[in-house]
């Protein structure tokens, strides 16, 4: 493996290059999500924005066999591994950190080899009953040591050398929802909760997520159905064109009506951490009762900041991973409470862009390293673990050991077991031959047909109109529908539908005479809820 190249900045001893890369990356996010206007079109929280009349909404479906959800949980700043599991009775550990090492006498046992530090007990029942992996040393080759490359690089599921503009979750939901723009989803298809807006979830034509920048902005949707208040607004000029701004934005925010049904259906059913001692709290308890009010979002985002620990780590690292447990655990009992089994249906896992140094500095903390571990919640995954822990008998005193497992393998473990992808689009997604690792989640097949949301049904011969033909096709959550003719080249010739359509099955008489089309080679498509379905129709 080659040696990455030292990161000027990456440590506290090049202090003013790592202030200012801290500076420049938080810049950019504060660039990327603080504006309504932005790039020459309307931005709301990352999202394009249009000025649409909105649309009722029918009942939630149910969750069935398919339906997994996915909740990642980025550890902003470089997680240190090494102290969130530790493998006991290692010497080289206690030595390469003298005063960061957590004794034994201070750690709740995973097995034999390896422990965990007592403030993250929270977490002991859901190892006890099989809710909860771990898998070691997670990274890429040639590690980059700058957090703003390196986020990029987790993010858009990219080589260390190359700049991939695209997430890989916002590939994989734009395969999902190829009509997002032209006939979009009653609900977001992703939800981030929190300040940055992330490339994780940028496709090539749209961010694929709603992006709310903090649990009151989300609050503020769900309780009144609007991002911006206009209350307190005065007659000034400069506040009627704000009120101009905000009444727009507000009327065409698509998901409000889908987030506030489903919020006042949920329900916390357990009590979470004061959310003023731990940031994942609020975040967790919102996507617990999203799930639990069947809204029909599958992939969330949640982060929780200031891993990176150069400085007095001890502490500050324990009171995170503290936080970290608390907020988990509390959110599998909300969703495992009157044993409804949605736990079983939800995979919450960690990441971050990279580990920590495995010596500790003349600080006690560490700097920017290598790989980190990352930990896997659900219910019916089972208890275990994955890779190789860091080698610390031979510690080279510039590098850290390598990774044992590419970050990328672990995402088409989730994107082909997980939520149940074929592996050709596994492969496209993450742009590279993946290999999902075998044991690590319980597999569930490939969805079959319209995964449940639409369907195109086909078509037969009117039963009473020479010449005409029944199109039909079912809409299984209200959505815009569009219907359209198009040539054996793929071009549209007539749009026979482009309407709302309430959840329901439906069929559309049509006569080709009536619209012009003489005999030929046609295909007719159905887009609806971000989805697009197409079959062949041959006029005689």
């Amino acid at each position: 493996m080659a040696k990455p190249q030292p990161l000027f900045g990456k440590s506290l001893a090049a202090g003013e290059a790592h202030e200012r890369a801290h500076r420049l990356w938080s810049r950019r996010d504060f660039l990327a999500t603080a504006g309504l206007l932005g790039a020459g079109s309307w931005l709301l929280s990352g999202l394009p924005v249009r000025a649409l009349k909105p649309s009722p909404l029918a009942a939630h479906s149910s969750w069935n066999d398919n339906d997994r959800a996915l909740v990642l949980i980025r550890l902003e700043g470089g997680n240190d591994g090494l102290n969130t599991v530790v493998e006991r009775g290692n010497h080289h550990y206690y030595n390469l950190r003298p005063s960061l090492a957590i004794a034994d006498a201070d750690l709740w046992h995973l097995s034999p080899e390896y422990g965990m530090p007592a403030e993250t007990s929270s977490l002991q029942p859901l190892w006890a009953e099989g809710k909860m992996k771990i898998v070691f040393n997670v990274g890429y080759p040639e590690p980059n040591l700058s957090h703003f490359r390196s986020s990029d690089i987790i993010y858009s599921a990219s080589n260390a050398d190359e700049v991939v503009k695209t997430g890989w979750i916002g590939r994989f939901l734009e395969n999902e929802y190829a009509a997002f723009l032209e006939a979009p989803p009653n609900i977001p298809p992703a939800l981030q909760i929190g300040v940055q807006s992330n490339l994780l979830f940028r496709a090539e034509e749209a961010n694929m997520a709603l992006v709310v920048s903090s649990p009151q902005e989300f609050y503020q949707i769900a309780q009144t159905g609007q991002l911006y208040s206009t209350a307190g607004l005065t007659n000034s000029l400069r506040d009627r064109e704000r009120l101009f701004l905000y009444q727009t934005a507000n009327a065409a925010f698509r998901y409000a009506e889908t987030i506030q049904r489903a919020f006042h259906t949920g329900k916390n059913e357990v009590d979470y951490p004061p959310p003023s001692a731990n940031s994942l709290s609020a975040p967790l308890s919102i996507i617990a009762r999203l799930l639990k009010g069947g809204m029909g979002t599958r992939i969330f985002l949640v982060d929780i900041a200031d891993f990176d620990t150069h400085v007095l780590q001890r502490a500050n690292h324990l009171n995170l991973l503290h936080q970290l447990a608390t907020a988990v655990r509390a959110f599998y009992d909300d969703l495992a409470y009157g044993q409804s089994g949605l736990a079983e249906k939800v995979l919450a896992m960690t990441f971050s862009e990279f580990g920590r140094t495995i010596y500790e500095n003349g600080s006690r903390g560490t700097d920017h390293g290598a790989g980190t571990h990352t930990l896997l919640f659900g219910g019916g995954i089972g208890s275990g673990f994955m890779g190789e822990y860091q080698d610390l008998s031979q510690p080279d005193p510039i590098y850290d050991p390598p990774h044992s497992v590419d970050f990328r393998d672990l995402y088409a473990t989730v994107l082909q077991h997980w939520l149940g992808n074929p592996p050709d689009l596994v492969h496209y997604v993450l742009r590279r031959n993946s290999t999902p690792l075998t044991g690590l989640v319980p597999p569930i097949p490939p969805a079959q047909g319209d995964n449940g949301w639409n369907a195109l049904l086909g078509h037969n011969p009117h039963p009473t109109q020479p010449g005409a033909y029944v199109i039909k096709f079912a809409v299984r959550r209200g959505s815009l529908v569009r219907l359209q003719i198009l040539d054996a080249a793929g071009h549209v010739l007539r749009t026979l539908i482009n309407e709302y359509k309430a959840a329901g099955s439906y069929s559309l008489s049509f006569t080709p005479a009536q619209w012009y089309l003489p005999a030929g080679r046609y295909r007719y498509r159905l887009m609806a809820n971000g989805q697009v379905f197409e079959r062949n129709l041959t006029i005689p």
